[in-house]
């Protein structure tokens, strides 16, 4: 039997497993580095990829799927920063909702206009609550999305915004401190956000060492996102996984 997405964030939530979760930007990542960094998270025994930008200028997006396929047998899944950032090629997608913020066209707007096309698809779907948080400078995320972050010390909005998440029936949860975050998510803000809920836990943005991710484990996130530094030092992607995988 083929494993689902899903049961890959399921097991993470359950405490089972923890799994380190690279972010390819198909913008930034050429057809070479995207096959390297399917081929590295492939030895890591990583079982997913997330792919996917604020931004998406050069319609890179389905080669840079094939590169990472080439060299990699988990799951490849959308992480769309618009509507524009959908494509067959990949095997599912976070559908995402932005319940931190009050734009509606975040909420359910956009969604409308991407169902069709992801059910034709064939995509596996996997709602998630996303809720941005204050990571020290605003991101491309907050500008974007004209909405405002949780603030980085207030660990109860978090938690009250994701138990409402799980409520509405979102199976899912994503705490972002957004792409090149001066400073992480707390682990204090995780911590309240993970003993609020029963759904898996992702924590992303601002995570750069081998530290920052195992901290963020050790405070309740089930899976860790890691982008940007991948692209300076592709070799950190086996260090982490193997400290929070393993650990």
């Amino acid at each position: 039997m083929t494993t689902s997405a899903y049961s890959i964030f399921e097991s993470a939530g359950s405490g089972k497993r923890k799994f380190l979760l690279p972010l390819v930007d198909p913008d930034k990542t050429s057809d070479e580095n995207a096959a390297r960094i399917g081929r590295t998270a492939e030895e890591a025994g990583i079982p997913a990829i997330l792919i996917g930008g604020s931004l998406l200028t050069d319609g890179h997006l389905d080669g840079c799927i094939r590169a990472i396929k080439s060299r990699f047998g988990g799951k490849v899944l959308l992480f769309p920063g618009n509507t524009m950032q959908l494509s067959s090629v990949a095997d599912g997608i976070l559908f995402l909702s932005l319940i931190s913020g009050r734009n509606p066209e975040l909420l359910i707007g956009r969604h409308v206009v991407a169902a069709p096309y992801i059910k034709n698809a064939g995509l596996e779907v996997v709602p998630t609550g996303y809720i941005l948080v204050d990571g020290g400078r605003q991101t491309s995320v907050s500008y974007m999305s004209h909405t405002f972050p949780v603030p980085h010390d207030k660990p109860d909005i978090a938690a009250c915004t994701a138990m409402a998440g799980e409520m509405l029936g979102l199976r899912c949860i994503y705490l972002d401190a957004g792409s090149g975050a001066a400073k992480a998510v707390s682990p204090e803000m995780i911590r309240r956000v993970a003993d609020s809920i029963e759904v898996p836990l992702i924590v992303g943005g601002g995570i750069r060492t081998v530290a920052d991710a195992q901290a963020a484990t050790e405070a309740g996130a089930g899976l860790v996102v890691v982008g940007n530094v991948l692209e300076k030092s592709p070799g950190l992607l086996k260090e982490i996984a193997a400290a929070i995988q393993h650990g």
